[in-house]
């Protein structure tokens, strides 16, 4: 089928719809957006600046992809918003574009479900069949892993890690990074146990899960600190491969700043957006 545009839309000179693509009504796309096959495009919807969107994505009425990063550092650099395929972005989402200092891309993978009126901040990267519930506000640089859910209206820190499958409470404030395949809940979020509902969801064995409940015990339920448990965890023999992957998660964390392992990676995040925006080396380099 061909592209179906609604009269009243504005399709700027130079964007690029790919094969099967509807536009709604008042929609407004720049010059340098490109949309992949198949893709349908709500009304009232903005996409702009230098923005990849795959294929077969949904994009509800009033959503806006690709607007300027809400960050004072910001001059004008072509930096870009890549959207991957099968995902479904309802009302009011927002996903501002990179900045040169956080490495010049706000990414989101595949099948992920943005509810309405979230806000994906300027160099997220977000991975794939992600679950993000209404009102929920991601700061600038947050990473989030594969499966994750969070719930309505919790709000993560700059330079923050949700780990894969972890479940996140509503209402929940995120200042230190959530590890994998646990629930957080709370005002700091605190780890209240393991995501059984989401592993089982995701085809989890009932044996790795058993394993994540003793790792859980082990390490939040224990009198002893937490870097002896995670040591005894981490020396153990025929090691669950997601235990170990819990281990490495936390065992990154404490190399960090403030909880959060992405705050030590700062400088490189700056290099990395220098060479892709602006093609030059940082001057310290």
């Amino acid at each position: 089928m061909s592209v179906l545009i609604h009269p009243t839309a504005v399709v700027e000179p130079g964007a690029e719809l790919g094969v099967d693509v509807s536009v709604g009504p008042y929609t407004v796309i720049g010059p340098d957006v490109r949309v992949g096959d198949r893709t349908r495009i709500g009304a009232q919807v903005v996409l702009d600046g230098v923005t990849q969107i795959g294929e077969e994505n949904v994009i509800v009425g009033q959503a806006s992809i690709g607007g300027p990063p809400q960050d004072l550092s910001y001059r004008g650099e072509p930096t870009e918003v890549v959207l991957g395929d099968r995902n479904t972005v309802r009302e009011f989402v927002t996903i501002n574009r990179g900045t040169v200092k956080g490495g010049g891309v706000t990414r989101v993978g595949d099948g992920s479900l943005l509810m309405a009126c979230c806000h994906i901040a300027h160099d997220c990267d977000l991975g794939n069949h992600i679950i993000i519930a209404g009102g929920v506000q991601l700061a600038g640089h947050t990473l989030i892993e594969d499966h994750a859910n969070l719930s309505g209206m919790a709000g993560a820190v700059a330079f923050s890690t949700i780990g894969a499958h972890a479940y996140v409470g509503a209402k929940t404030r995120i200042s230190r990074d959530v590890p994998p395949f646990m629930i957080v809940e709370g005002h700091d979020a605190r780890v209240r146990g393991v995501n059984v509902v989401g592993l089982q969801r995701s085809g989890f064995t009932e044996a790795d899960i058993a394993a994540l409940r003793d790792a859980y015990r082990a390490l939040w339920r224990s009198e002893r600190p937490l870097a002896v448990a995670l040591e005894e965890l981490g020396r153990a023999e025929d090691q669950n491969p997601h235990v170990a992957r819990l281990v490495a998660s936390l065992e990154r964390t404490e190399r960090g700043l403030k909880g959060r392992y992405r705050e030590s990676l700062r400088q490189q995040f700056t290099e990395e957006g220098r060479q892709r925006i602006l093609g030059a080396a940082s001057p310290e380099a």
